[in-house]
């Protein structure tokens, strides 16, 4: 062979083009359906992968514990109620009847698939005088029937923790109720509010005059829709719904590994060991090319 043949072959083996590694899309070997004492279904999953990608940036399972990330920082997810679409995250800076502290602030992301429950209610304490909570022209206080709650929590020990005395006036106190759309994006900013802190609380536990029994904890509901009959069918056959490759497109992850864009019954594109299968082929055709352009050199 000519030296300007093999001069050829070897550009056209310069040229074919190389897949990183760092960009082959992660195999998910397999999901877990528990996180610590925690039932984990779809949408929600238990590592990167399962579960639908909505929801993977903001639901991840660490060191045993179901976790729920916003922009203003990580909480614990305490409950799942797959029957309603609900769960319950904890704020550990959050106040209760038991133990009262200064509080960060609290945001839901406005691309977030969660809004805040109905059944929410925010309670801002140690607020200021001056605080726009209190503005007559904004009525953003419920000073009505909500009186009960500050008086509730004002009347419990752990008042001494944000500085006041227990029974003492409630006039710092705010059952919030802004008049904007509970939704994505909704945010407590404490620091611009002029409060020390908040309480959330989602239910009374059977006793409205016992704020030591009251439900602490944010109730978020998220949407049900994106549980599909294709994910249905994959539960069916013993997989767990997720995404794979680039676009995050379904994939049936099955308990023994490998993955299918249908179920696990043996049917259906199991694209990651193809994906790698077209990679490996790749590459040995380059070897071998490489070999036969270095023997005629």
């Amino acid at each position: 062979m000519s030296i300007t043949s093999s001069w050829l072959l070897l550009n056209i083996f310069l040229f074919l083009p190389i897949i990183p590694s760092s960009h082959i899309p992660p195999i998910v070997s397999t999901c877990r359906d528990k996180c610590g004492n925690l039932t984990i279904k779809y949408p929600f999953g238990s590592d990167f992968g399962c579960g639908h990608p909505d929801f993977a940036r903001y639901i991840k399972c660490t060191s045993g514990e179901l976790r729920f990330s916003s922009g203003t920082g990580g909480y614990t997810v305490s409950s799942i109620d797959y029957t309603t679409s609900t769960l319950v995250i904890t704020d550990l800076f959050m106040s209760t009847c038991s133990s009262m502290q200064n509080s960060g602030s609290f945001r839901l992301d406005l691309a977030s698939p969660f809004t805040l429950s109905s059944q929410d209610v925010f309670i801002l304490l140690g607020c200021s005088r001056t605080s726009p909570v209190f503005d007559p022209n904004e009525d953003m206080c419920d000073t009505g029937s909500g009186l009960h709650l500050c008086r509730g929590l004002y009347s419990c020990e752990g008042v001494t923790g944000i500085g006041l005395e227990p029974n003492g006036p409630i006039s710092s106190c705010c059952v919030y109720q802004p008049i904007i759309d509970f939704g994505s994006g909704y945010g407590l900013d404490l620091p611009k509010l002029q409060c020390s802190s908040y309480a959330s609380m989602y239910g009374f536990g059977g006793d409205e005059t016992d704020p030591l029994k009251w439900q602490f904890g944010i109730s978020l509901e998220y949407n049900d829709s994106y549980y599909t009959e294709t994910c249905k069918g994959c539960e069916a056959s013993g997989g767990f719904c997720g995404f794979a490759g680039f676009t995050q497109s379904f994939s049936c992850i099955c308990r023994g590994g490998g993955n299918s864009t249908t179920n696990c019954y043996g049917r259906g594109y199991a694209w990651n060991g193809t994906l790698r299968h077209k990679i490996q082929a790749k590459l040995s055709f380059r070897g071998i090319l490489l070999f036969w352009v270095m023997l005629l050199l």
